[in-house]
C-alpha cells in the first residue's frame, strides 16, 4: 500500500503564527478543504473531558475546527457518547453539564454540543461492519451516524486498556453507545491480585456496575464476573497495582473490536483526523484526575488516514524522552520485549504492560481502514 501523508507542526510560535493559526494552516495543507462541506452536518468527535481532569484538549482547538468548517459552508457540532463508568458523563444531562463546565459551549467553540447516543445512552444505530471478524453490527450513537462528515479531534495520551488513545480510540470506542461500549469490553473481567490488595475500597466506589465487593473480614476486594462489563476502570483506579486484565487475550480482543467499530463509523462518508500530542497523560481523559505528562509536548498531526496518524503520533511519543518525576520515568527499565513487537523503549508498554497497541493498528490495516506506513510532512 502507498504511504499515507501525515502532516505535522510543532508548538513553537511567533507573534505572526500562534498555535491556533498553525493548526488552521496544518488542516488546510493536509487537504481538509477538498471535502465538500456545503450544507453538510459535520460531527467533530472529541473527548469533552471528565471534570477534575485538566489534560483534555482546550475548547480553543475545537473552535479552530468549527470555524474552518463553517467557512467552508458546513454545519459543525461537537459530539461524544455517554460512558459506562462512574463519573459525570454517563447520561446526556450530566454530560452536557460537564462539557459546559470544561468550556465546550457555543460562546467558546462557535458550535453546539450534541450527545451522540441521547439522554440515557440508548439512542443508537446498528451499523454493519464490512469484513468484521468479531462485530457484525456495531452500536453507534445516532447523532454520529446522522452526520454527513466525521472529523475526529483527538487528544493523544496513554490508556490502561489499549496502550494509548488516539484517533481510532476516539472514533471506535468514543462513538459507541453505552451498549456498544459493553459490546467492546465484554471479553473478560479483570482479576484482583490478592497479595497486593489492601482493601482500600477505591475500586468498589468507582465500579458503575456494582460488580466489585469488599470482604471486610480479610480486607480484600473481589469481582463478580456476572456483573462486570470489563470496562477496566478499576485497573487504572487502583493505587496499589492490584488489578490487571483477566487474560492476555482480553485487551487484544478489545483492540480489535474497537478497530471494527471505527470501520463502522467511517465507512461510506468523508472523514478527516487531527491529533494533538500535548499533556500526554499516562491514563485516559475519562479519569477525574490527570497525572503529570510523561513526555514533553510534541505538536499537532493531521491526516485523512487515522491509522497512519496514530502510528505517527505513537512514533513521536516513543522518540521523546521521559520526563523526570513522572509515572513513565518511575517505571522505566521495567519494560519487557513481548510477542507483539513491543520493546524496552516502548513508552506505552512500559506504562501498561498488559496492553499491545500494535494489535489495534494491525487489525485496522486488515480491515482496510488505512496503513501504518506514512510520510511525515512538517510545516
Amino acid at each position: 500500500m502507498e504511504k499515507a501523508k501525515v502532516f505535522f507542526t510543532n508548538f513553537r510560535t511567533t507573534p505572526e503564527a500562534t498555535i491556533l493559526q498553525k493548526m488552521d494552516r496544518l488542516m488546510r495543507k493536509a487537504g481538509i478543504e477538498t471535502i465538500d462541506f456545503k450544507k453538510q452536518f459535520a460531527a467533530i468527535k472529541m473527548h469533552l473531558g471528565e471534570p477534575g481532569n485538566l489534560a483534555y484538549l482546550r475548547p480553543n482547538y475545537a473552535k479552530v475546527v468549527a470555524d474552518l468548517i463553517k467557512e467552508l459552508g458546513g454545519k459543525p457540532f461537537l459530539t461524544d457518547s455517554n460512558t459506562l463508568y462512574v463519573g459525570r458523563r454517563k447520561d446526556a444531562l450530566e454530560h452536557m453539564d460537564a462539557a459546559y463546565e470544561n468550556g465546550f459551549n457555543p460562546f467558546c467553540t462557535g458550535c453546539h454540543v450534541v450527545i451522540a447516543d441521547g439522554l440515557k445512552g440508548s439512542d443508537e444505530v446498528l451499523v454493519p461492519v464490512r469484513g468484521g471478524e468479531y462485530i457484525k453490527e456495531a452500536r453507534i450513537g445516532r447523532a454520529i451516524m446522522d452526520a454527513d462528515i466525521l472529523i475526529s479531534l483527538s487528544h493523544f495520551k496513554g490508556h490502561e486498556l489499549t496502550g494509548f488513545g488516539g484517533a481510532v480510540k476516539n472514533i471506535g470506542m468514543g462513538a459507541g453507545s453505552r451498549a456498544g461500549k459493553m459490546d467492546m469490553h465484554s471479553d473478560g473481567a479483570p482479576r484482583i491480585r490478592e497479595k497486593k490488595c489492601v482493601g482500600c475500597g477505591r475500586c468498589v466506589k468507582n465500579c458503575a456496575q456494582s460488580a466489585i465487593r469488599l470482604d471486610l473480614s480479610i480486607k480484600k476486594a473481589f469481582i463478580e464476573e456476572k456483573l462486570c462489563v470489563g470496562c477496566g476502570r478499576c485497573i487504572a483506579i487502583c493505587p496499589f497495582d492490584a488489578i490487571n486484565a483477566g487474560s492476555s487475550s482480553a485487551n487484544d480482543l478489545l483492540c480489535k473490536k474497537m478497530a471494527e467499530y471505527t470501520k463502522a463509523v467511517l465507512d461510506g462518508r468523508p472523514h478527516f483526523h487531527v491529533s494533538i500530542v500535548t499533556d500526554v497523560s499516562p491514563f485516559c481523559d475519562c479519569h477525574i484526575e490527570n497525572d503529570a505528562p510523561i513526555v514533553p509536548n510534541v505538536g499537532i498531526f493531521a491526516s485523512f488516514d487515522p491509522v497512519a496518524l496514530d502510528q505517527a503520533c505513537a512514533d513521536a511519543v516513543m522518540r521523546a524522552p521521559a520526563l523526570s518525576g513522572t509515572a513513565l520515568s518511575d517505571k522505566q527499565g521495567a519494560g519487557k520485549i513481548c510477542g507483539h513487537g513491543c520493546s524496552e523503549e516502548d513508552h506505552f508498554h512500559i506504562m501498561h504492560p498488559d496492553t499491545h497497541w500494535q494489535t489495534t493498528l494491525e487489525h485496522c490495516e486488515k480491515l482496510g481502514l488505512g496503513t501504518r506506513h506514512y510520510e511525515q510532512i512538517e510545516l
